[in-house]
């Protein structure tokens, strides 16, 4: 089932632009290209069910294990015009480390009830919504969601998303090649406490500038 944003929901992204609690545009800079990784999935690997909602898949009756995730963001250019119509793609592991993915050869267990990898497009004002969940670690890796975006007027960008104040990220590799504090605190997101019966546990704010 596709995740739809509420009204409400979008009243209250608005209303925090407004207030300036959202990071404007103008103030971030151009979203780096990050590597897609070995697990960004080939066509016998993409779920059938391919939608915003990670945490349920069609035909099952379960929820994805792990820590339920809001995530929100918006696709601007260089000139902070909102992107509408991008394809917004995300892919991440399981809540035990271990990929949707016949070449991830993990001994961590699959999860039957999350599915791995999903798309939405980008509103009139460059918002996408994904449900999901939180990131956790595997080898190698400290928590993060990979991210594609396509566009018809800009050049497809692969990237990736941290979590803000994770331990483990000045050993991560691909962390540590990101030499700016501007980007660093661009690309690392504060995921923060959900509101009360929101049916999720955390919320994310990401914001991806393409140019």
């Amino acid at each position: 089932m596709r995740y739809i944003p509420s009204r409400r929901h979008m009243l209250i992204i608005a209303a925090g632009a407004a207030a300036g609690s959202l990071v404007p545009a103008w103030a971030i800079e151009r979203t780096p290209a990050m590597t897609e990784g070995p697990f960004y999935p080939r066509t016998v690997d993409m779920p059938l069910d391919d939608d915003n909602d990670l945490t349920r898949i069609k035909g099952k009756d379960g929820v994805a294990s792990g820590m339920l995730l809001d995530l929100t963001g918006r696709v601007v250019d260089s000139g902070g015009n909102n992107v509408s119509a991008a394809t917004v793609e995300i892919w991440q592991c399981n809540s035990h480390g271990r990929y949707h993915d016949s070449r991830d050869s993990s001994s961590a267990p699959l999860d039957p009830f999350f599915q791995g990898f999903g798309k939405t497009l980008t509103d009139a004002e460059g918002r996408f919504r994904f449900r999901t969940i939180r990131p956790v670690v595997y080898p190698g890796r400290v928590p993060h969601i990979h991210f594609k975006v396509k566009s018809k007027s800009f050049r497809e960008l692969t990237t990736q998303m941290f979590v803000a104040g994770d331990a483990g990220l000045e050993r991560d590799g691909i962390w540590r090649s990101l030499r700016s504090a501007e980007i660093r605190k661009q690309m690392a997101i504060e995921l923060k406490p959900a509101e009360p019966n929101s049916g999720v546990a955390l919320t994310g704010y990401f914001e991806i500038m393409l140019g």
